[in-house]
């Protein structure tokens, strides 16, 4: 798939997946507000997902992969397009398309490469365990609320919040239109909302639970 259209498309579903996967992590990260209890139970029942037909973690591991593929596909297409517009970028035509760009156009590049940088950080963290800010903990509740008690963490994780909300307000409304569901005034209107609900759900979902944590109402 090298064409442009094909990039585009493959761009388009790999990138509503995520937008899938961050509206079900975003479900997870509020269930600990109900309690610790609750949000360990969650993150334990990911891993039994499938069982006694699939092993332990066997359900998480194929999503996982799934995950990494779509991650693959999606980063493959965006830099492939964005090598090839600025290949384009000395036409007459080209300059001019670059100059009506919207901010939000503009910052998909380089958000999605902040947020490809907060991805990897995020899992060394609280998947691989490899970065124990707070402390070691073998709760995954404890070790979310140790870490989000320390102030620049938080900062670290509202920053990747703003990258996210551009690139969903924006990837959303382009994957729709990519797709051929923006055709109609309408349609072009409906799709423009659901990226903006999109990236306000979203944001303010995953903003909550750190700011919880953060001024001791979660303990």
């Amino acid at each position: 798939m090298h064409s442009t259209i094909g990039l585009k498309i493959m761009m388009a579903v790999s990138g509503l997946f995520f937008v899938f996967f961050v509206l079900m992590h975003m479900y997870g990260n509020l269930k600990i507000l109900v309690s610790h209890h609750a949000f360990d139970d969650y993150a334990h029942h990911l891993r039994v997902l499938g069982e006694p037909i699939l092993p332990y973690e066997g359900g998480l591991w194929i999503f996982r992969i799934l995950l990494l593929v779509a991650l693959a596909a999606h980063a493959y297409s965006a830099f492939t397009l964005w090598s090839r517009a600025n290949t384009a970028r000395g036409t007459r035509y080209a300059v001019k398309k670059a100059a009506a760009a919207s901010l939000s156009s503009k910052w998909m590049r380089w958000g999605g490469v902040a947020l490809l940088t907060f991805i990897v950080f995020h899992l060394a963290q609280f998947t691989l365990m490899w970065i124990n800010v707070g402390g070691t903990f073998d709760s995954p509740a404890e070790r979310v609320v140790a870490a989000f008690q320390v102030p620049w963490l938080t900062l670290i994780y509202f920053i990747a919040l703003a990258a996210l909300a551009m690139h969903l307000n924006h990837g959303t409304f382009s994957a729709l239109q990519t797709l051929g569901l923006t055709n109609t005034t309408k349609a072009y209107v409906t799709a423009r909302l659901i990226g903006t609900a999109i990236a306000v759900i979203v944001v303010v979902g995953f903003a909550i639970p750190p700011l919880a944590i953060l001024f001791g109402i979660i303990k």
